[in-house]
């Protein structure tokens, strides 16, 4: 049994891939550590390029001023599918474990929207996100403040030609749903993709990237390596979503954009290339799906 301090230590450094790539989505906020060292770590393992993506007004803000002091980092900013029911109804009884807050209703949340239009205009800001649904800690009560916080972010991907970054828990449906009703963005990406094949096929004919987290390499994913067996090989991307969703064989212990290889290689596997070309493929992607 390894020991806790084990469970809580950094995942060795990965050999390095052949190929530089990126890491479509993480939270360089919430990993221990100076953004210039987790930068310089990933570099050294063909990391080259983070997009990072902010949760809520302050995370956005800071998303966007690292993008523009790093030429390694490409911002996104949103309010996060939990964060817009938190701004509206507030959080009196913990349910979305960030701490109590008071109820703003829907001015706050217009009030929010509005400085994430504003961040979406920097040249530096590349997408909108992450954004969408979540019904695995939201009740009932919080899915129209969701379902509008969604539609406004679609919009404001489209006015200013920025990529739309979909964040999908327990939502599958109502998120095709809603993409296809307001007509999504040329450029939509499924972060931390977490459909079946069907779905992956469904998303391949909109013309969706899919974003490949580490639970692709998870025992109990089949339902991930199913997908991105079928999914088109110019629609995959690649994320940490750090500090959360570890690759195996280092699952719960902390993430950081340097164990993207680890994940690279998972998918070469599964899709029975090379990990040149799997990354290959993958770093094209994703400089498309941003527009960088």
């Amino acid at each position: 049994m390894p020991s806790n301090a084990d469970k809580n230590a950094a995942p060795p450094l990965p050999a390095p891939l052949g190929v530089p790539v990126a890491d479509s989505h993480t939270h360089l906020d919430m990993q221990s550590g100076t953004v210039e060292e987790g930068l310089a770590k990933a570099a050294s393992v063909g990391v080259t390029t983070v997009v990072q993506v902010g949760c809520d007004v302050r995370g956005s803000r800071w998303a966007a001023e690292t993008a523009a002091r790093y030429d390694a980092v490409h911002a996104a900013v949103a309010l996060h599918p939990n964060e817009a029911p938190r701004i509206v109804h507030g959080d009196p009884d913990g349910w979305s474990r960030q701490g109590e807050r008071a109820a703003g209703g829907a001015a706050a949340l217009d009030e929010a929207l509005a400085e994430i239009d504003r961040l979406a205009a920097l040249p530096h800001v590349k997408g909108v996100g992450e954004t969408g649904l979540d019904y695995f800690r939201t009740g009932p009560e919080g899915k129209e403040a969701q379902e509008s916080s969604f539609r406004a972010h679609i919009e404001i991907a489209k006015r200013h030609g920025k990529a739309l970054v979909i964040h999908d828990r327990d939502a599958h449906a109502d998120v095709l749903r809603i993409l296809k009703e307001e007509s999504a963005p040329e450029r939509t990406v499924f972060h931390c993709y977490s459909g079946d094949a069907e779905m992956a096929e469904i998303c391949a004919r909109a013309g969706y990237f899919m974003s490949f987290a580490g639970n692709v390499t998870f025992k109990n994913a089949q339902n991930l390596r199913d997908a991105l067996a079928v999914a088109p090989l110019d629609l995959v991307l690649v994320e940490t979503d750090a500090p959360f969703l570890t690759p195996a064989p280092y699952r719960g212990r902390p993430n950081a954009p340097y164990l993207v290889p680890v994940t690279v290689r998972a998918m070469a596997a599964v899709r029975g290339i090379d990990e040149d070309a799997m990354a290959t493929a993958l770093a094209a992607n994703t400089a498309r799906a941003f527009a960088y």
